[in-house]
């Protein structure tokens, strides 16, 4: 919240309404111009603070952080009388740490900030790789993968971007990946980026993603691969671009704070699309509690095949509508279309197969920024 302030926040809790007066949490263009904040006014708020814990470890007598670390010789319990402070034992924090005179534990070597050998090791030692990343190429890899592999994607992005910025890459990497992935698969991609999986996948897939696409379907010879969870939580957190098409159900918190992917699941737990304001989400099942709490932008689809999603819905901020309008349509079914194709989904094929009966079972959730994107506005505007 500091560094928030220090870019020109002025705490009007109104993050959740689209409405913030100085423009740092809102869709609305004429707000946003209202936004001055500069990345030079975080570094100079940090650069204060460090000063300030220069100054307080020069009146210890302490040259280093490090020498700090288990110095309980320098606490000492503030006298503050409060009924439910009272029983509080602190002991455990001011007894003298034997030996600690001895400062060996804190000398080790450089590899244990590392996180050792990682999977994309592999890739960025790939001199093809290299070279179709630097110009503009086209190469397919498919490695295995393992829940320990975090982060996996990230890196390469960031080479990508290095050389062409995040929408320069004009070639494509198709990335397969067999197994279970850790947390944060598929983090930061770029345009250029294809990478799926056979398997599934821990939380935060997708997260701050710019572009490409990221594909998630179970191995071959399931029961019913669309019912089962196949991505984590809190997945495509913060994403900006792309897509992401998964055979399977999300965990909680899918797509919170996306403000620009497109992507289908087949279903997802509580708290679907909070905070989002941008893309589109379409969750072909059920969801769980609170689907789109603070949700000030983007457009979210949800099969509603059971009538009960309104008693799901946080009705605060969107509206709960039904598929009517043509540009709803030109939204929802190309995606339908293109997640059949990448996943194979048999959800996505009987829809499409009876398009004019199914479309009747989707409920559309608009916040009002986006009723003009949807057909809704004009409407309204001829009704009234």
């Amino acid at each position: 919240s500091i560094a928030m302030i220090a870019e020109g926040c002025i705490m009007a809790r109104v993050c959740h309404t689209n409405n913030c007066p100085v423009g740092v949490a809102t869709q609305k263009e004429a707000l946003r111009k209202r936004f001055t904040g500069l990345p030079e006014q975080v570094v100079n708020f940090f650069l204060f603070v460090a000063e300030e814990v220069r100054q307080l470890m020069s009146v210890l007598g302490v040259a280093r952080l490090e020498d700090l670390i288990g110095r309980s010789d320098l606490l000492k319990p503030r006298a503050v009388q409060l009924a439910k402070t009272k029983a509080l034992d602190l002991s455990c924090l001011l007894d003298p740490i034997p030996q600690a005179a001895d400062r060996a534990w804190l000398r080790h070597a450089e590899a244990a900030h590392g996180n050792g050998v990682i999977l994309e090791d592999q890739l960025l030692a790939d001199a093809e790789l290299l070279a179709a990343i630097e110009n503009h190429g086209q190469l397919a890899r498919t490695l295995p993968i393992i829940n320990t592999d975090r982060s996996v994607c990230a890196r390469l992005g960031g080479e990508i971007a290095a050389r062409h910025g995040n929408t320069g890459f004009q070639g494509q990497l198709d990335l397969t990946y067999e197994g279970a992935a850790g947390q944060s698969f598929g983090a930061f991609t770029v345009q250029g980026m294809n990478v799926r999986l056979v398997g599934e996948a821990n939380d935060y897939v997708g997260k701050g993603i710019n572009g490409g696409r990221i594909t998630v379907v179970p191995p071959a010879g399931g029961n019913d691969p669309g019912a089962q969870v196949i991505l984590g939580n809190t997945c495509l957190y913060g994403a900006t671009g792309g897509e992401l098409f998964a055979l399977g159900r999300a965990g909680e918190r899918f797509a919170v704070r996306n403000s620009g992917v497109k992507t289908v699941v087949e279903g997802a737990g509580d708290h679907c699309c909070e905070y989002m304001t941008g893309g589109v989400v379409v969750v072909l099942g059920s969801t769980g509690r609170n689907v789109g709490a603070g949700m000030t932008g983007g457009v979210t689809f949800i099969l509603d095949e059971n009538g009960g999603l309104r008693d799901r819905v946080n009705p605060e901020i969107v509206e709960i509508c039904e598929l009517t309008t043509p540009e709803q349509e030109a939204m929802l079914k190309p995606l339908l279309e293109a997640h059949l194709a990448a996943t194979g989904s048999s959800k996505a094929s009987t829809i499409l197969g009876d398009w004019s009966s199914w479309k009747g079972r989707f409920k559309v959730l608009v916040p009002p920024s986006e009723k003009a994107n949807v057909g809704l506005a004009e409407r309204e505007a001829v009704a009234a």
